[in-house]
């Protein structure tokens, strides 16, 4: 690779991957700060705003099934490519998946914005106002939804080279910009006056697209991802078919794990809109794990794809191991925060008495699944990385389809109310744990990787 240069292939296993690993986890924290920011000041606007916030951004997490199909396979095939010293492959690769990524931000901030009102009004709130400030703030994100798209498959692309700095130097400065124009726009400063939801979109879009300015600059102007590289230039038909072969199967995944939140979110709507408020604050709460469980994952996969491109077989094995135990450690530690400590963490962002208690019960229900979480999330990052990307999908795509029927049953049948659709996303989160572990021991000894002669 004629970069700084950046393998996984050669060192110390634990000193690469937690080197790789902790500015990724950086960025995931990152962005969740993101939402926890906009959640923290929208709070003070009341739980209608909390609920018109949360509906509204479930589009934003809609984006990232179609980010997936071409950040995903670009990702994977430039680490395994750099892994095999196939460097000028690997950046026509990374030009064809930018440019695929580009033009499907742009393609669905149109669809978005041009569908908002059908969009919102598929939850059906019964709220004219929490339906008025959904449309409202998701009229502005669509701007900025062609940055949130560019923005992925960049730091895709510095991952896999095993660049994860830049990254997180670069969301950072995102973060900061946020943070700051947050309480100044939502709340008003001065004579600026407050634009409650509508601020806060426009604070998240002026971020997006200033770290996509970074991104850009640093790329075509630094040259800090791969020298010689460039964005122009026409794809190639077999590299972008082979991208979308490897992204669509997550992609999916993705997407229907949106669509089956919406519908998700469609029931707890029918129980008012304190509960809906509860459910974005508190996935956003639990968002501890699974975003550092997910930031761990994109470095697997990038240290996965690097040696097994390389043929190094040990180095993947001795990867996994590492990788269970300290998504083992992470899963425990995150079950004890949030089942001890529900009533506190939930009244940092709503400090309502009927929206608190729907909040305690909430993170003690999700804190008990949390371990089998990140084994899942884990599991899914190696399986990426060997270019297994049809298993953790299918896992994903069967075991989120089951909370449909899950959450009817205990709501309408056995009378669990509220409780009854959180009780059906911890159960799936557990099946999904242990199928997805025994699923890549198969894979692990197929791939003659369990059984390397190296490690006997």
């Amino acid at each position: 690779m004629d970069s700084v240069d950046y393998r996984l292939t050669e060192g110390a296993i634990v000193k690469k991957l937690l080197k790789l690993t902790l500015p990724i986890m950086g960025t995931s924290f990152l962005q969740m700060a993101y939402n926890l920011t906009d959640m923290f000041w929208i709070g003070f606007m009341g739980s209608k705003a909390v609920a018109a916030l949360g509906i509204a951004g479930f589009f934003s997490w809609l984006s990232m099934a179609f980010v997936l199909i071409s950040r995903v396979g670009t990702e994977i095939r430039v680490a395994q490519l750099v892994g095999g010293d196939r460097d000028k492959e690997a950046k026509t690769i990374a030009r064809t998946g930018v440019q695929l990524t580009a033009v499907m931000g742009i393609v669905y901030a149109i669809a978005v914005y041009v569908f908002r009102y059908p969009l919102i009004g598929f939850f059906n709130t019964q709220d004219a106002q929490v339906e008025g400030m959904s449309i409202a703030y998701l009229s502005i994100i669509c701007i900025g939804f062609i940055g949130l798209f560019l923005n992925q498959v960049f730091t895709g692309l510095f991952n896999a080279v095993g660049n994860s700095r830049t990254p997180f130097v670069f969301n950072t400065i995102g973060l900061v910009l946020n943070m700051v124009l947050d309480p100044v726009l939502i709340l008003g400063f001065g004579r600026i006056p407050g634009l409650g939801v509508k601020g806060a979109a426009i604070a998240t879009v002026f971020a997006q697209l200033s770290v996509m300015m970074l991104f850009l600059f640093s790329i075509l102007g630094r040259q800090m991802l791969m020298k010689s590289f460039t964005l122009f230039g026409s794809p190639k038909l077999s590299h972008l078919l082979e991208i979308i072969r490897m992204g669509v199967p997550p992609a999916v995944q993705s997407g229907i794990f949106t669509i089956i939140s919406m519908i998700i979110a469609r029931l707890i709507a029918d129980f008012g809109p304190t509960p809906v408020a509860v459910q974005k604050v508190g996935s956003q709460i639990e968002s501890i794990s699974w975003m550092t469980a997910s930031g761990f994952s994109v470095a697997l996969s990038a240290f996965i794809g690097q040696n097994f491109g390389a043929e190094k077989r040990d180095r993947v094995y001795e990867g996994y191991k590492k990788a269970m135990q300290i998504a083992i450690v992470l899963g425990v530690f995150t079950t004890l925060l949030l089942y001890f400590g529900a009533r506190p963490l939930f009244m940092i962002f709503i400090r309502e008495p009927d929206a608190v208690a729907y909040g305690i019960d909430y993170l003690k229900i999700l804190a008990l699944s949390q371990l089998f979480m990140c084994v899942e999330i884990t599991a899914s990052g190696i399986f990426n990385g060997l270019g297994h990307t049809k298993p953790p999908a299918f896992i994903g795509v069967c075991f989120n389809v089951l909370r449909i029927p899950i959450a009817l049953w205990f709501t309408n049948y056995l009378g669990w109310g509220i409780n009854g659709i959180w009780w059906s996303i911890t159960i799936s989160s557990v099946l999904k744990g242990v199928v997805a572990y025994l699923w890549l021991q198969s894979v692990l000894k197929q791939t003659q990787i369990a059984s390397s002669p190296h490690l006997s």
